[in-house]
């Protein structure tokens, strides 16, 4: 019997319409500032509502990678695997970078917190005693969120979960950007999204009523908490950014329920006063990562081999606490396990992601389109590099046309790259475009850098610090090497205040690998044979003088893309011998030390300090040191 307990007291219990109050006058014992309900066709309420329902479950029961095959699509319902969710202490901004936490979180998900379930988050724990309007919901580009906000709508349309909550409305930031220059009020922006929704009025006190603003970090709003506007009526027209200030401040409709998410970094851009809950989606614990393949694989030994293979690389098992990098890791590993091709499994991220590329733009089986093709990725590694040094994520048709993209050629891109580029139509008729995550952004950037090199002897970072300057320079007043490229990239990526590069490096050095070159030679490039051994000195040169543990830890990442490992089978031996605490180390080896003990399948529930500790006059040197470490470590002693 759907809809029964809304539409009864939708029918036996209308309030008087009361007309908004601003001045903090109690209105039906409530600060209500909203208009009381309505309905109009009474009779016709419940073919609305099921149509409401209907057109989001629709719009969310499949997964958007396989949106290009339409004749057999994925159900997330068949797919869906937990994630591990945990509440944080309200206000608590990580600035680490991402790239960072993504190594560590796998390790976090170990932890004694209570985990909360996706459709629980408006939900107090057991001790807690409080009402919760405002969730805001925090983790890593590609961890779950926005899966997580699709898994919990479904669940709502399809009358499984939240039947308290009589409607949701999801707004997706990169939709609400397109109403930027638009003077509208809040009833105007639902009837503009949701069209059936013109025949309800649904502002009051007496219904839940849920809005979901997903990424947050994609906004381009200026989104001014500070602001003295107060607004308070929901048909009075307004800017957007003021309507939604007010809305998440609970000036306007303050008995409806808000769930924002948003990457770390700009979590801090809603102040914690206006958020009743924090919570942080941390990804796939290991047991998850098993479930999710043996969900998505349905032959039980390919799925074992698959896990099997990424267990046997500590790098890529950690990347896949990242479900994104777990269904990347798929498509290639069984493509290429299925089919016993002859060519190397994938044991780094980069020969991962080459190989996905490949995969997805079909380069080596539609040799007809093999120029098109090349055009194709050299413009999308363009955009992805110019845009990566900026910081965007988000594109718009300017953006394309800078990098040679004629805005007609977008639909055909990412028909061709469904699930490395895409263009989306938001609900308000207009288009966005984005890279399905910043990995595979970061890994075409790389991409685009090494070609550019290697066929055109143009240096990228040259190029952009010449555009910066009004002039473009497309080769560098000598030929550079390709030692030298990589030397400013190592620099331009620990210049880096938020590390948005580092993953950009990690690919620019294992794309140079003579392994992966030869994976290229369809797009085609140009084979440069070098000695990795100049950029290997410079990076442990830079690691000794680098302060920050972080990007020392992914500099030891990029000496393994290129295959360097002597590192850390220096520190293993150290961490086995008797000289422990007692052979003063390197800044180097202080890096390789805490990523070995990080990477390690030991969790680390008690660490001893004076283990390392030798002499007591560098004590709190060591401590800096050791703060990743110290950082995911249960008990100190």
């Amino acid at each position: 019997m759907k809809y029964n307990r809304f539409i009864d007291s939708i029918l036996l219990h209308r309030p008087e319409v009361t007309k908004p109050d601003c001045d903090g006058k109690k209105i039906e014992q409530s600060e209500n500032c909203s208009m009381s309900p309505h309905f109009s066709h009474e009779s016709n309420l419940a073919d609305v509502l099921d149509t409401f329902r209907s057109n989001l479950r629709k719009k969310f029961e499949c997964l958007y990678e396989v949106a290009s095959n339409k004749r057999n699509p994925t159900l997330l319902n068949d797919i869906y695997t937990e994630l591990y969710i945990t509440e944080s202490e309200s206000g608590e901004i990580s600035n680490e970078h991402e790239v960072r936490q993504i190594e560590t979180q796998s390790r976090r998900t170990t932890t004694e917190e209570t985990p909360i379930k996706c459709n629980d988050i408006f939900k107090p724990l057991p001790e807690q005693d409080k009402h919760i309007r405002s969730v805001l919901t925090k983790g890593v580009a590609g961890i779950g969120k926005t899966v997580s906000v699709q898994k919990f709508i479904l669940d709502w349309a399809e009358e499984k979960e939240n039947q308290d909550v009589h409607l949701i409305f999801p707004l997706p930031f990169r939709e609400i950007n397109l109403m930027k220059h638009k003077t509208l009020s809040l009833l105007d922006l639902l009837h503009l999204f949701f069209p059936e929704t013109k025949e309800m009025e649904i502002f009051s006190d007496e219904y839940k009523v849920l809005f979901i603003f997903d990424g947050l970090d994609e906004c381009r709003l200026s989104l001014d908490f500070k602001s003295k506007v107060k607004l308070c009526d929901v048909s009075e027209s307004t800017s957007v950014d003021v309507m939604l200030t007010n809305l998440i401040k609970g000036n306007l409709f303050p008995s409806s329920l808000i769930w924002i998410t948003s990457r770390p970094a700009a979590a801090d851009l809603i102040p914690s006063e206006c958020v009743d809950r924090v919570t942080e989606v941390r990804g796939f614990s290991d047991p998850q990562k098993e479930e999710y393949f043996r969900k998505r694989i349905s032959d039980k030994s390919l799925s074992d081999q698959i896990i099997s293979h990424l267990k046997s690389s500590r790098s890529l098992y950690i990347m896949c606490h990242i479900p994104v990098f777990c269904w990347i890791s798929v498509t290639v590993l069984e493509r290429m396990l299925s089919e016993a091709e002859s060519q190397e499994i994938p044991k780094t991220l980069t020969q991962m992601y080459t190989h996905f590329l490949i995969i997805q733009t079909s380069i080596k089986h539609q040799k007809d389109y093999e120029k098109k093709d090349e055009d194709m990725i050299f413009k999308l590694g363009k955009l992805a590099f110019e845009q990566l040094v900026k910081g965007n994520l988000i594109f718009n048709d300017e953006d394309l046309r800078e990098c040679g993209i004629d805005v007609a050629e977008a639909s055909v891109f990412s028909g061709l790259c469904t699930q490395i580029f895409r263009e989306e139509f938001g609900l308000y008729q207009g288009k966005v475009y984005c890279f399905v995550h910043l990995s595979i952004q970061a890994h075409l950037a790389a991409l685009y850098a090494h070609i550019s090199f290697t066929n055109n002897n143009r240096n990228v970072f040259h190029i952009q610090f010449s555009k910066v300057l009004g002039k473009i320079k497309h080769k560098s007043s000598k030929q550079d090497s390709l030692s030298e490229l990589h030397h400013r990239a190592v620099d331009e990526s620990l210049q880096s205040k938020n590390g948005h590069l580092d993953l950009f490096l990690r690919f620019l050095l294992g794309l140079s690998l003579e392994s992966n070159q030869i994976l290229l030679q369809d797009l085609p490039t140009e084979m440069r044979r070098c000695s990795y051994k100049k950029t290997v000195n410079y990076i442990k040169h830079k690691m000794n003088k680098n302060r920050s543990p972080e990007k020392s830890i992914n500099l030891i990442h990029c000496l393994n893309e290129l295959g360097d490992d002597s590192l850390v089978e220096e520190i293993q031996d150290y961490v086995t011998s008797e000289s422990v605490g007692k052979t003063k180390l390197s800044s180097s080896q202080w890096a390789a030390l805490v990523f070995v003990l990080l990477t390690s399948e030991q969790h680390l529930d008690e660490l001893d300090l004076n283990k390392f500790i030798g002499d007591k006059n560098t004590a709190d040197e060591v401590l800096v040191k050791l703060q990743p470490l110290i950082q995911e470590t249960k008990k100190l002693q």
